[in-house]
């Protein structure tokens, strides 16, 4: 596994999960939005991705971005219906070591809010190593209403997966 510096800008892929994406049957549009939206959080956008929704392809990629590259941060968009051919949530859980179901729960919780379709996402969040990756669903709306809920958390959880920033907020208290 490549080492990671401490401090610095965080560094991250954008992973579209679409068999039409690949196919170039249709334009990617969820992965760029993942991309913008990521660098005004003011993480480098170090890799982006359209795989096909086969869940071995997603593994292989997932393991190499967490391992090899040495990513912070892995995103996905796509794949986490409950369609036959969604299965992002699956090649998600084989590679992670721990969840972080909070994550996953915020993501609908806030997509509540806005459709009542938002719970009908399998998407999960977990760290594999000192990588998070977190599944969102595959429609630009999506995408956008994603990273508004992970906007308050997501550099925090970050800096604490660098080892950068172990208190939990403003209390100062670690010990969870």
């Amino acid at each position: 596994m490549r080492d990671r510096p401490t401090g610095g800008k965080a560094r991250a892929a954008a992973v579209t999960v679409s068999d039409k994406g690949h196919a170039g049957e249709r334009e990617d549009r969820s992965g760029p939005i993942l991309a913008e939206e990521l660098g005004a959080l003011g993480i480098e956008v170090a890799h982006t991705a359209v795989v096909p929704d086969e869940q071995g392809r997603i593994e292989v990629l997932l393991r190499d971005l967490c391992d090899r590259v040495g990513l912070d941060l892995v995103i996905t968009t796509g794949g986490t219906g409950p369609a036959p051919r969604d299965v992002t949530p699956e090649a998600t859980r084989a590679v992670i070591q721990r969840e972080m179901p909070g994550l996953a729960e915020l993501l609908r919780i806030e997509g509540l809010k806005k459709t009542p379709l938002a719970v009908l996402s399998r998407g999960i969040a977990g760290i594999r190593g000192r990588t998070l990756i977190i599944n969102l669903p595959g429609s630009p709306k999506a995408v956008r209403e994603g990273m508004e809920a992970l906007r308050p958390v997501l550099p925090h959880a970050l800096q604490m997966l660098r080892g950068e920033s172990l208190e939990h907020g403003p209390t100062g208290s670690d010990s969870d």
